[in-house]
Formats: structure tokens, C-alpha cells, sequence
């Protein structure tokens, strides 16, 4: 699992390193660096997670999934009482689409296929999904979250490789989050050493 642990290293560097050392505009080089890799697997591997075939069944099954996750989330906000409004909603969506295209490709198409090819087809979903969470880490709650939406965006990806439909999803998901849960649940999102100095 040679790009998903060089993925994993360049990620939890950055998060638990160098982002308190360095000034916020070098977020950039790794999120680079991690897409390189990505290009990279992608060339070797022929798999760039967009089978025309699979977009009709992915966009299925995650609307499926992404439904339920919005009754699961909204009803849990209700019950906490942290419900509430937001004004930037459409800027938001758009950026975390291109957030959650983007983290689907590299969980999708480095992670759950290497963790695959290293274990078996299941096992190799849990194996992803639990090292995507683990990238969350030490805020509980992005860890549960993720690796619940992980465990159910792998099982798609697997049937139905597009990822596409699965970052909408995730940016669907965490567009809810942000309406059901105010920070002092969900951390404000950070992860790393920001969650650890909020």
C-alpha cells in the first residue's frame, strides 16, 4: 500500500507538524503533493474512478445513502437542540463539492483499491474506511462520522465505481453537519493539532 501510507504521511505531517509552524497559504503544497500521488496511482493503475457505466447505479445508491445520513443527522440535531440557520450556504455546497470530489478520489481509487489488493474485497473497505477516519483524528466526532461514511462510500464505490456521486454526497453530508451541530460537536471541523489548540 505504497501511495495510500505516502498519501496518509504527507496528510498527518502537514496536520499534526507543520500547519502550526508555517503561515495558512502553504496548504497548498501538500493538498498538491497529495494529488500528484493520486495522478500518479492513477497512471499506473488505469483507474480514475469515473466508469460511465457506474454513474446511474452511484448516483442511486448514494442518494440512498446520503438520504438517510441527512434523517439521521438533522434528527440528532433536533434532539440536541443545535439546529440552526446558515446565510452562506450556496458558497459553501460549491466548496465542499470540489472538497468531497476530491477526498472520494483519493478514498476511492487509492485507498479502498490498494487496502483491496492488500486484504480482500470486504476487508479492504473496512481497511479504508478506517484509515480515512483515522486522518480525522483526535476529533471524535469528524472520526465516527467519517469512517460511518467511509464504510457506506466504499460499499458503493466497489459496486459502482464513480466518484462523482459520492463527493456530492460527502459534500451533502457535511452540509448538514453544519446545520444539525454548532462546533462545540463538531470541533469546527479541525482535525490535527488545530482541533487539539482550539
Amino acid at each position: 500500500m505504497p501511495f495510500t501510507f505516502t498519501v496518509l504521511g504527507v496528510i498527518l505531517a502537514y496536520t499534526w507538524v507543520l500547519k502550526p509552524r508555517l503561515p495558512d497559504a502553504v496548504v497548498g503544497v501538500p493538498v498538491v503533493i497529495v494529488l500528484l500521488l493520486g495522478l500518479w496511482h492513477a497512471f499506473r493503475t488505469r483507474e480514475w474512478g469515473l466508469d460511465a457505466h457506474a454513474l446511474i447505479g452511484a448516483a442511486r445508491a448514494s442518494a440512498l445513502f446520503t438520504l438517510a445520513a441527512i434523517a439521521a443527522l438533522l434528527g440528532i440535531g433536533a434532539l440536541t437542540g443545535t439546529l440552526h440557520t446558515r446565510t452562506d450556504m450556496l458558497w459553501n455546497l460549491a466548496a465542499l463539492v470540489v472538497w468531497g470530489v476530491a477526498q472520494q478520489w483519493l478514498l476511492q481509487t487509492v485507498f479502498l483499491r490498494e487496502s483491496q489488493r492488500a486484504t480482500s474485497r470486504r476487508a479492504g473497505q473496512v481497511l479504508a474506511a478506517f484509515l480515512f477516519s483515522a486522518l480525522h483524528l483526535p476529533n471524535p466526532f469528524l472520526t465516527v462520522a467519517t469512517l460511518v461514511g467511509a464504510l457506506g462510500w466504499c460499499a458503493i464505490y466497489d459496486r459502482h465505481p464513480h466518484v462523482l456521486p459520492l463527493g456530492l454526497s460527502q459534500a451533502i453530508a457535511t452540509l448538514t453537519v453544519l446545520y444539525a451541530f454548532d462546533d462545540t460537536i463538531t470541533g469546527g471541523l479541525r482535525i490535527g493539532l488545530s482541533y487539539l489548540a482550539r
